[in-house]
């Protein structure tokens, strides 16, 4: 069966890595039908960068986040299979011609995602290594047919739209959960190690413990809605992993008097992270594990925090429990609005 594609690509102030995306785009052994790059609002070079390459520019004003962004691409593409593509990736040659291969073989099959990879796009430090290490180990594993798609690497059929609606607008962080929620009951999601993106990182520990704590907001709702659908979602952390870094922050406090607690609770925490502590030494050597697990365990508590608010305001009268945003909880997301031409007014990332 013969596809045609439609690459999506929503950029906010991605002047830095938008002509990687593109170039990777532009170098993929399947051929492309076209490429739509969604500048939501950008003030720096994005568009600028975009107009070099014989993609379709459609620029909105002002910034409304990753889910408007890729309704505006959804409603102007017209290939069968829409390839989502962040700006901040680029994708290894052959990750187009495999989704393809994939959906290609299993007509159920409605999403192919795929992994990130071990290496960043461009590497500004430890920081950064440490965030692409654990993205690339937690997917890699978790590969086979699940329960929760990840968009930023991402090929769907048409008709998937067509019957489930777009992405909910009201949501800049977590909308992949929630597309997931309706997804999931309807057709196959695959995650593939076939897919391959190369992510330039948030690479500063503060704006990575900022955004994990954000995205955590939306988990225990998310988690919540699949389980009432008898679904299980991927997740990046192992429970014994949120335990122990969870059991060691409480008893923090005691170390005055009893030192011996947040020591043992560390190791209760590597322990329950050996097994990717190990895939570390194998990728970065042994010199890199006590940062890597400083870092992982500043992470793994900031999602603790972030998860424990979203509980609270889930639990708060008047917010939606499938949503984690005020109102009701949509049963179907906003559907695309409609198209913008080239170079017109706005939408994008987060």
């Amino acid at each position: 069966m013969t596809f045609s594609v439609s690459v999506v690509i929503p950029a906010h102030n991605s002047a830095r890595t938008l002509g990687a995306c593109l170039e990777s785009v532009y170098a993929q052994t399947a051929p492309v039908h076209e490429v739509i790059v969604v500048d939501d609002g950008s003030t720096d070079r994005t568009a600028e960068v975009a107009r070099g390459y014989p993609c379709t520019l459609i620029r909105r004003t002002p910034n409304r986040g990753v889910s408007a962004a890729r309704n505006t691409g959804i409603a102007a593409a017209t290939g069968d299979i829409l390839f989502f593509l962040d700006s901040d990736e680029a994708l290894t040659p052959d990750s187009v011609a495999n989704a393809l291969d994939i959906l290609a073989a299993d007509p159920e099959c409605g999403c192919v995602h795929g992994v990130i990879a071990p290496d960043p796009l461009f590497d500004d430090g430890p920081v950064e290594r440490y965030r692409v290490l654990h993205a690339y180990w937690w997917r890699a594993r978790g590969a086979g047919v699940v329960e929760t798609a990840f968009f930023a690497q991402a090929a769907v059929r048409r008709e998937v739209f067509e019957r489930l609606g777009g992405f909910d607008e009201r949501l800049r962080d977590s909308e992949d959960l929630e597309f997931s929620d309706r997804l999931a009951p309807h057709y196959r999601i695959v995650l593939t190690d076939r897919v391959v993106a190369l992510h330039d990182e948030e690479h500063r520990l503060r704006p990575l413990l900022a955004e994990t704590f954000r995205r955590a907001l939306m988990l225990v709702p998310a988690l919540a809605s699949a389980r009432r659908g008898g679904r299980r979602n991927l997740t990046a952390n192992s429970p014994a992993s949120v335990a122990t870094a969870a059991l060691t922050l409480a008893v923090l406090p005691l170390a005055p008097w009893y030192p011996v607690l947040p020591a043992v609770g560390a190791l209760g925490f590597c322990a329950a992270n050996g097994r990717l502590l190990r895939f570390v030494a194998r990728q970065r050597g042994p010199a890199f594990l006590p940062f890597f697990a400083g870092v992982h365990f500043l992470v793994v508590t900031a999602l603790v925090g972030g998860a424990a608010v979203g509980t609270v305001r889930m639990l708060l009268p008047g917010r939606g429990a499938g949503t984690g945003v005020s109102g009701p909880a949509p049963g179907r997301a906003p559907g695309p609005e409609p198209a913008a031409g080239p170079g017109t007014g706005g939408g994008a990332a987060r």
